[in-house]
């Protein structure tokens, strides 16, 4: 009996190697290709890492810019405006008895200061006679007048101002009819 269980168990190991064999290879096959994807899965997490910091300075770096432009746009814009500024120091340094030289160095401050307004691209309207338009007028007042057609404009009281197709300030007027 005892020979019986030496030949049962010289036949089990026959058996049992070859089929270790295979599950060793496909243990072995697993394990290499998850070692494979492992290795896959850091790469992507690295790749992802990376994108993830590159946004972060990306997003900084553009709320650093756009910061930058405002202060820049506003020093260019100020900078603009000081040769006005002088003159209306000049102005008030200035005996003021002759009221019609007064008047014109006023004038032309004012013109100094349409035309840096202009340079900025920005344009005044509202005009006396003009239809009025809701988007580009604010109509504080109505007048029955019979000098004036329909929905013209009668009277401004501040002009208006737009860069391109942008409504700075509405002209405040007075609508007739």
């Amino acid at each position: 009996m005892a020979k019986k269980k030496q030949n049962e168990a010289a036949e089990n190991e026959e058996i049992l190697e070859p089929q270790s064999e295979e599950a060793a290879a496909e243990v072995n096959e697993a394990e290499a290709k998850l070692e494979e994807l492992q290795k896959e899965l850091a790469a992507s997490k690295e790749a992802h890492i990376r994108t993830l910091a590159e946004y972060d300075n990306y997003r900084k770096r553009t709320v650093k810019e756009k910061e930058a432009t405002y202060g820049d746009a506003k020093a260019s814009t100020i900078t603009e405006l000081l040769p006005v500024l002088d003159n209306f120091d000049r102005a008030l340094s200035v005996d003021s008895s002759d009221f019609d030289s007064y008047k014109k160095g006023v004038e032309m401050i004012y013109q100094n200061f349409t035309e840096i307004l202009k340079k900025l691209g920005a344009e005044a309207f509202g005009e006396k006679g003009e239809k009025f338009d809701p988007n580009f007028h604010n109509g504080v007042m109505h007048v029955e007048d019979e000098e004036f057609g329909e929905n013209e404009i009668a009277e401004v009281f501040s002009k208006g101002y737009k860069l391109g197709d942008r409504v700075l300030r509405p002209a405040m007027v007075k609508v007739a009819n």
